[in-house]
Parts: C-alpha cells; sequence; structure tokens
C-alpha cells in the first residue's frame, strides 16, 4: 500500500489544487518517504510542490483510494498568495469548493473535497 500525505489549503471557500503535466487536477502531497512522519511528510511536499511553508497542520482524515491510503492534514499558510507550480508540478490553481464538478479531479481528490466540504 502506497502511504500518501494529502494538503487542504482552503481560504475563502477555495482550495489549492496542482496538476503535473497531463494529467488531472489533486491536491498537494506525495508518498511518506522511509523514516518520516505524516506531518513531515505534508510540510515538506506542499513546500516542493508550491513554494508554500505550513505554520500548522491539522490531522482531518484518512481515505483509501485502491492501493494507496491518504493521510489528509488541512494547511493554515501564512504566504498564501506566494503558491506557485515547482519541481514536477506544472500548474496551481485556487479553484472554489463548491464548483469541483467542474475540474477532471482524481477519484481519490473528488473524496477527500467532499468530506472536507461536508466539514465546513
Amino acid at each position: 500500500m502506497k502511504i500518501r500525505a494529502t494538503i487542504i489549503c482552503e481560504e475563502a471557500r477555495q482550495v489549492l489544487l496542482v496538476r503535473k503535466p497531463n494529467s488531472r487536477w489533486t491536491l498537494p502531497g506525495g508518498t511518506v518517504e522511509r523514516g518520516e512522519t505524516h506531518v513531515e511528510a505534508a510540510i515538506r511536499e506542499l513546500a516542493e510542490e508550491t513554494g508554500l511553508d505550513a505554520e500548522n497542520l491539522l490531522y482531518l482524515m484518512r481515505i483509501k483510494d485502491g492501493a494507496t491510503e491518504h493521510h489528509v492534514f488541512e494547511a493554515s499558510v501564512a504566504n498564501l498568495t506566494e503558491a506557485g507550480p515547482r519541481n514536477e508540478i506544472s500548474d496551481c490553481l485556487w479553484h472554489p469548493l463548491d464548483a469541483m464538478a467542474q475540474l477532471q479531479l482524481k477519484k481519490g481528490t473528488r473524496e477527500i473535497l467532499e468530506a472536507f466540504r461536508r466539514r465546513l
């Protein structure tokens, strides 16, 4: 099973989405590396993919998507306006949480965002 740290950055009912070239939109995050905690992976992946620095993380949920187990965190971030694609990420997008049906999202991302929206 692949263990992934997944991060939700939300501001004014918009969430930050990322994508690799020719891929569907997803939430920032990635594989938890050996010797790394879920929190450490979430902080590292957010910085690597978007340039954002998480100040506080709140553990929200665990969701299984096929062979992937997502450990989902909500991040408090001070430098939200500085979000931009980094490393393997080609695009970053702030998108209204209530309009996610318009986007091509990965299945796990859609499930996570639906659960998050119900929580708000």
